[in-house]
């Protein structure tokens, strides 16, 4: 059966989609009913208005996530508008429960406006621990998430942006370390320089990277300080003075890193050789990366490769982060997810790719050893300790950075909790 066929009847399978609604509380007897409906309901509804933080006791909302999208940027397929992009909602949505027991609900809104979708979003915040903004294209994407950061108490994350930035950011940890580089003497080249790959390179520059050993390219070429930078005012922070530039070719030669999150096909077996002793590569245009995962390894021997597929090792992928962070957000009731948080939250990842691997990790991906290198720079996504090294890093990175509203006194018995509740 071809993978059209079978993707569509997987879809449409009854009950068509991917996510239900299930109680949580029996409702088999008239009591029961009273309680969950009238007249006991109103009981926590006069406690929750007397004092809104109450919400988090009395619902569902502190384990509640709202994933919201226009459709204007989904992955690999661009701007297809609301109603297609609720397929990918729904998936995300999947990985959120699976992953860490995080309820979800997808909204998907018909709204291109970035004023009207942060009034939207707003309105619909009551209802939930946190909001999960995804695939909305930039440079709204920007305002939006600045906005609602800036007006809600929930944490507020763009996963395209943040979330692949925390996995790049993993990732690269491990890899200078295994070639003995450190951030702060790396040259970076970055292709792209849409949500994603200015996140990446914000995170990065939190991490050390000095901006003048960086090089950021778009459609158009090298981001330099001669570019007319009106429309595109996001951009101008990333230009680089090295006016003697303006091509990929150009960039690579002697640097270190290269970082794309941009089109396929783009780069070439001798760009890489012209890089410095020991190059990392992270190829992450989605389907096709940059450069052939199989040409990017043949180009020289001491190359590091990634990319985002899921055939090749080392693929950068949300859903190691994503979450987990927002597991540890809602349990201490965060009101953001903050710098803090999200280099926390890569540091561990780094970190748990560098322990023994358990069995069942090798049985689920059908291989007899899986150990930190070259080939495993960041762990495997059915790894079921990211839940807790992921999740407690996060929140203990927010109760120290005093944007959570609720103290864990024992972390072993969290950690225990975490466990027994959601790994399956």
């Amino acid at each position: 059966m071809d993978l059209r066929k079978k993707t569509l009847d997987y879809h449409k399978r009854f009950p068509a989609g991917k996510i239900s609604i299930l109680p949580s509380k029996p409702l088999e007897t008239q009591e029961d009913l009273s309680l969950a409906y009238t007249p006991g309901v109103a009981i926590p509804c006069l406690e929750i208005q007397k004092n809104e933080q109450l919400s988090y006791d009395y619902t569902n909302r502190g384990n509640l996530v709202a994933i919201i999208s226009n459709g204007t940027a989904v992955l690999g397929l661009g701007n297809i508008g609301a109603a297609a992009s609720k397929p990918v909602m729904e998936g995300k949505a999947v990985l959120f429960k699976k992953f860490s027991g995080v309820d979800s609900i997808d909204l998907e809104v018909n709204e291109t406006n970035p004023k009207e979708i942060i009034k939207i979003v707003k309105s619909l915040a009551p209802s939930f621990g946190g909001i999960n903004l995804e695939d909305i294209k930039a440079p709204e994407c920007f305002e939006i998430e600045k906005e609602l950061i800036k007006e809600l108490d929930i944490p507020v994350m763009h996963d395209d942006q943040h979330g692949t930035a925390i996995i790049v950011a993993a990732g690269l940890i491990n890899a200078l370390e295994l070639v003995n580089k450190k951030f702060k003497n790396i040259k970076l080249v970055v292709s792209g320089a849409g949500a994603g790959a200015i996140a990446c390179t914000n995170l990065l520059i939190d991490l050390g990277v000095k901006k003048e050993n960086l090089v950021m390219l778009d459609s158009k070429g090298v981001i330099n300080t001669n570019r007319d930078f009106s429309g595109i005012p996001h951009k101008k922070y990333f230009a680089t003075n090295r006016n003697n530039i303006s091509t990929l070719s150009d960039s690579l030669k002697d640097t270190d890193v290269f970082l794309g999150l941009s089109s396929a096909n783009i780069m070439e077996k001798e760009e890489i050789q012209s890089m410095n002793e020991n190059p990392i590569v992270f190829a992450l245009a989605n389907p096709d990366p940059e450069i052939s995962y199989e040409k990017a390894i043949a180009s020289r021997k001491d190359v590091i490769v990634a990319t985002g597929r899921s055939d090749h090792p080392n693929q950068i992928n949300n859903v190691l982060g994503f979450p987990y962070i927002f597991r540890g957000a809602l349990d201490v009731r965060s009101k953001v997810i903050n710098k803090e948080m999200k280099l926390a939250a890569a540091n561990s990842i780094a970190k748990l790719a560098k322990k023994e691997v358990p069995e069942s990790v090798k049985k689920a991906y059908n291989l007899e050893n899986i150990s930190f290198g070259k080939g495993y720079l960041i762990p495997k996504p059915l790894d079921h300790r990211l839940l807790t090294e992921v999740t407690v890093s996060v929140a203990k990175a927010a109760i120290d950075s005093n944007v959570a509203r609720k103290e864990i006194k024992n972390w072993d018995e969290y950690k225990n909790n975490l466990v027994n509740h959601f790994v399956k």
